[in-house]
């Protein structure tokens, strides 16, 4: 069981900016770095996050450890995964600092999150994480497909990646990211976060979003990979039917067309009208498409 939170233990303002000028850390744009700097929200996000005793949590992105500090007083165990090099270094002193009783539940893996393959110690049960904005989306998929034992997944990403994130079918915004994520879970938006409460402060506003991992798989003898590449093709062309933004992914408009029919979709439709079972639909009457890697047209 974790202990009860420790009003002193999170980072204010004054903390980030002394561990930074102490760290010599300068948050770059090259890798999406805005710190948290108010303990009220990372508190919220854990909260809306659901994090329970018994969890065991996944942070991409730690930076300073803002967010850290604040799961591992809710969670039995966290890992973060932190691809800079002091910033990943730092975190272990930190968190022995502010939570000496939590320090021996805490790890921290160097690396880029987008090559992570495993993780030490017992599989993570949610994925909680300030999302670097330049490589959410990706990132995120990653995460989702790489560990199938991840539950519940909150992340704060741009307020325009939340949205596209968290689209329904025909809405202006649904899109590649919409549908892949329907593929793993159930998503929503979980609220929004204003500008100041991160160190420097974004030009762009930032939205929560959360993912329930789907209890069932979608049911398509296609793969992941088949489905994908459907997507992928669907949106290159977006303004276009299906029958002709499919042609290339199909190896002809005629070969489009009877994959369509054949999955019951219109070959007039557009990919944005589309749900993630229809596109597995497609990829399961996919005849010349078997060798083909995802995105390819």
């Amino acid at each position: 069981m974790s202990s009860s939170p420790s009003p002193d233990a999170l980072l204010g303002p004054a903390d980030i900016r002394e561990l930074a000028a102490v760290l010599g850390v300068r948050p770059t744009k090259q890798r999406g770095q805005n710190f948290v700097i108010d303990a009220n929200t990372v508190r919220r996000i854990v909260r809306t996050a659901g994090v329970r005793p018994d969890d065991v949590v996944v942070e991409v992105g730690p930076g300073l450890g803002s967010l850290t500090l604040a799961l591992l007083e809710a969670a039995d165990r966290v890992t973060a995964v932190e691809i800079d090099d002091v910033l990943a270094s730092a975190l272990p002193a930190t968190i022995a600092a502010r939570l000496p009783d939590r320090a021996d539940r805490f790890a921290v893996v160097h690396s880029d999150a987008m090559h992570i393959t495993e993780l030490p110690g017992p599989a993570p049960t949610a994925l909680v994480a300030n999302l670097p904005y330049n490589v959410a989306v990706p990132v995120l998929l990653h995460m989702l497909e790489t560990f199938p034992s991840i539950e519940r997944t909150l992340v704060m990403v741009q307020a325009e990646v939340a949205d596209r994130l968290a689209a329904p079918p025909g809405s202006k915004v649904y899109g590649v990211p919409s549908v892949k994520a329907n593929w793993y879970a159930e998503v929503k938006r979980a609220g929004s976060i204003g500008r100041t409460v991160f160190w420097p402060a974004p030009n762009v506003d930032s939205g929560l979003v959360a993912l329930t991992r789907r209890t069932e798989p979608i049911k398509t003898t296609a793969s992941r990979r088949e489905v994908f590449a459907v997507v992928d093709a669907a949106f290159a062309q977006r303004r276009k039917t299906l029958r002709a933004a499919l042609a290339g992914w199909a190896g002809s408009a005629a070969a489009a067309e009877t994959a369509l029919v054949a999955a019951g979709v219109s070959p007039q439709a557009r990919g944005e009208s589309l749900t993630v079972e229809e596109f597995a639909r497609i990829a399961e009457h996919a005849e010349h498409t078997a060798n083909k890697e995802p995105g390819q047209q």
